[in-house]
C-alpha cells in the first residue's frame, strides 16, 4: 500500500488536469524530433513528459518553458558527461532517486507510483536524475583539481571570518507554518527549494511568504554572515549563486533562502558576544486587528524602552527584554534581528500556533572578537562555491558552442 504523504496529495489533487494533458499529448506525433541538440534529439514525447512533472512538482514558471530549457541544458550535460565518461552506475542513480524523493517524505516507489498517476513515466523522472547526477561527477572529475583547498586557504578563510566582514546577499521566503498547516506547509517548502532562478524565487516570495520583505520577492539587503544565527552559516556558504537553502523549520514557520551574491571583503566587522532586544506579545496573530496595533506601536515606540511603558499594567509576560549570546537565540527571532538596526522593528513573526504576533525590536549588539570556525567546514564552503562557479562557467560554453536546432 502507498503511503499518502503531503506531496503525494498534491499529485493527487493534480491528477485530473495532467491526465487530461497526458491524452492530448497521445495525439501528437510524440516521438518527432522537436528539438535537436548537437547529436542528441529532444522529442515531443520528451517535452509533454517533462512539463507533466514539472506541473505536478509545482515549479514556478511556465512548464512548457522550463521543459524546454531544462532539456537543452540536460543534453549538454549528458554530452560533456560521456565525453569524459563519468556517466553514473546504476547504484548512484537509485540512490539519486531515493534522495530526491525523501524531500517529499516519500520512498523512490512510493514517489514513481504518484507521477506514473498522473501520467510521468518512470524512465522521465531517471532521466532527471541521470543527468544531475552525471553534471556533479563531470564538475568534480573537470574541476576538482582547480578547487583544493590548501591549509592558506581556510586560514585566510577563518581569518575572514574572525576579522573581515563576510557578507552575504540573500532573499528569503517565510512560510506560516501553525500546526494544522504544517505538513501542506513542509510539502511546499521542498516544492520551492528545488527553484533555480532568481525570477522564480522573487515570483514565490511575493505569493507565499509572510514577510515585509515579500513585496520585493524577498529579496534582503547586503549583511554581515555575522549578523546571522551560527547554524546558518554552513548552509549559507555551501551554496553556490541562485542555490536555494534546504527548508529550515523555525518556530510556527519554515525559512527558505537564495543566495544571490557573496562578499569576502576587506572592512572589518566585529561579531557579537550579546544581542539586546525586545518582544512585545500581540493577541490576535496576523488578524487585521493585531497588524493594526503593531503598526501604530511603529509609529509610537522610538526605543526598546519605550515598551515598558505600552506594556504597563499587563501581565509580566506580554513583554520580554531580553540579552542573548546568538547562539542562544531562538533561530526566527536570530533570522529577523540580523535584519534590523537598532530600535528597528519587525513584525513578521508569530508564537503561541500563530495566535500571538511578535513585535520584535533590535535594542543593540554588544561585539566580540570572533571565534575560528571548524576548518573542514571552511573548507567544504570554499570548495563547493569554487565549484558552482566552474560550473556556472562551463556550462554557458557548451550552450554557446552547442548546434540547436528547433523543428
Amino acid at each position: 500500500m502507498i503511503t499518502r504523504s503531503p506531496l503525494h496529495s498534491l499529485f493527487i489533487a493534480l491528477l485530473a488536469v495532467t491526465v487530461t494533458a497526458a491524452s492530448t499529448a497521445r495525439s501528437q506525433n510524440l516521438f518527432a524530433p522537436a528539438i535537436k541538440v548537437n547529436d542528441k534529439v529532444i522529442t515531443q514525447y520528451d517535452l509533454n513528459q517533462r512539463s507533466l512533472m514539472l506541473t505536478m512538482f509545482r515549479s514556478p514558471g511556465d512548464p512548457a518553458k522550463e521543459a524546454r530549457s531544462q532539456l537543452i541544458e540536460e543534453r549538454l550535460k549528458l554530452d560533456a558527461a560521456q565525453a569524459l565518461d563519468v556517466l553514473p552506475a546504476n547504484e548512484e542513480i537509485s540512490r539519486g532517486m531515493e534522495d530526491f524523493a525523501a524531500r517529499a517524505n516519500m520512498t523512490a516507489d512510493e514517489f514513481l507510483a504518484a507521477l506514473k498517476q498522473g501520467g510521468v513515466e518512470e524512465q522521465t523522472f531517471r532521466d532527471f536524475i541521470v543527468s544531475g547526477v552525471a553534471w556533479r561527477s563531470l564538475v568534480r572529475a573537470r574541476f576538482g583539481a582547480k578547487v583544493e583547498v590548501g591549509d592558506s586557504d581556510i586560514d585566510q578563510a577563518l581569518n575572514a571570518t574572525s576579522t573581515d566582514s563576510i557578507r552575504v546577499l540573500l532573499s528569503e521566503i517565510i512560510l506560516p507554518a501553525p500546526p494544522a498547516e504544517a505538513a501542506a506547509a513542509q510539502a511546499r517548502a521542498n516544492e520551492l527549494s528545488q527553484i533555480t532562478t532568481e525570477s522564480a524565487f522573487a515570483a514565490a516570495a511575493r505569493k507565499y511568504s509572510a514577510t515585509a520583505t515579500s513585496a520585493r520577492g524577498g529579496r534582503l539587503e547586503w549583511m554581515p554572515l555575522s549578523n546571522l544565527p551560527a547554524t546558518l552559516h554552513p548552509v549559507l556558504l555551501g551554496l553556490g549563486r541562485g542555490q536555494v537553502s534546504d527548508p529550515i523549520p523555525i518556530d510556527g514557520a519554515i525559512a527558505l533562502f537564495q543566495l544571490r551574491g557573496i562578499d569576502e571583503g576587506k572592512v572589518a566587522t566585529p561579531r557579537f558576544s550579546a544581542i539586546d532586544y525586545a518582544a512585545y506579545f500581540i493577541a490576535g496573530g496576523r488578524s487585521p486587528e493585531a497588524l493594526a496595533t503593531a503598526r501604530k506601536l511603529t509609529q509610537t515606540v522610538d526605543t526598546c524602552d519605550d515598551l515598558y511603558g505600552v506594556a504597563k499594567g499587563q501581565p509580566e509576560a506580554v513583554l520580554e527584554r531580553s540579552s542573548k549570546a546568538p547562539a542562544d537565540l531562538p533561530t526566527d527571532f536570530a533570522v529577523e534581528l540580523a535584519k534590523l538596526d537598532k530600535h528597528e522593528v519587525s513584525t513578521a513573526l508569530t508564537r503561541g500556533d500563530g495566535q500571538t504576533l511578535v513585535f520584535l525590536m533590535l535594542c543593540g549588539r554588544t561585539p566580540e572578537q570572533a571565534e575560528g570556525v571548524d576548518r573542514d567546514q571552511i573548507a567544504s564552503s570554499l570548495q563547493n562555491r569554487r565549484l558552482a562557479s566552474y560550473a556556472d562557467g562551463y556550462l554557458a560554453q557548451l550552450r554557446s558552442e552547442a548546434r540547436i536546432i528547433e523543428y
